[in-house]
């Protein structure tokens, strides 16, 4: 690991937190729960796919499976969440306990094998396996809220036909080490000028 992974790897975990936020923010309460057709996910089922995702692999995450014996994924797509308040909560709740435990590594724990459904990886490994799978959820949920809000949708980057002046602008700046999430992080969209 180096050493500076961990922050890096908390830094992109916090910018897709962060546009699950800014598209639960756009949206009415009746959106959340929205299905396109009846085999595919509302944004209130796949929060609770997440929640019971990260319950189950970040609890314990060095000394426990990922996959946990009181986890039941079958029910994390079925209708649960019933109001935004309920959403939020759960939303609030599976980041707090990845943050808690990605906090909780150090350099000490550099050769723990963390176990997945029984299978070994690296702290590396494990952490990327999910770096790779919230980003797709947070995706849909996007994508989701986009359909839903149709015309009336606030783009989450750099608006349609704003690149070249976006571009521009980063370009008349001086030269500078920074993160892509930095402006997100800071609660400033990338400006189109």
């Amino acid at each position: 690991m180096a050493p500076d992974y961990l922050t890096s790897v908390r830094k992109q975990f916090e910018y897709y937190k962060l546009l699950g936020e800014k598209t639960f923010a756009q949206l009415p309460d009746e959106a959340l729960f929205w299905q396109y057709n009846a085999e595919s996910n509302s944004i209130a089922v796949i929060v609770q796919h997440l929640w019971g995702n990260m319950l189950s692999r970040w609890t314990d995450f060095l000394t426990s499976d990922g996959e946990k014996p009181w986890r039941n994924r079958d029910a994390e797509f079925e209708t649960g969440i019933q109001t935004r308040a309920d959403l939020l909560a759960q939303w609030e709740a599976g980041w707090a306990c990845l943050f808690a435990a990605l906090d909780s590594v150090t350099e000490a724990h550099q050769d723990t094998t963390v176990y997945i459904r029984n299978q070994g990886h690296t702290i590396t490994e494990a952490v990327n396996r999910q770096l790779a799978h919230y980003p797709y959820h947070v995706g849909q949920i996007v994508f989701i809220g986009k359909m839903a809000l149709d015309g009336q949708w606030q783009s989450l980057s750099i608006p349609r036909g704003h690149s070249q002046a976006y571009n521009a602008g980063k370009f008349a700046q001086p030269q500078h080490k920074a993160h892509f999430t930095d402006e997100y992080l800071q609660g400033n969209k990338p400006s189109a000028a």
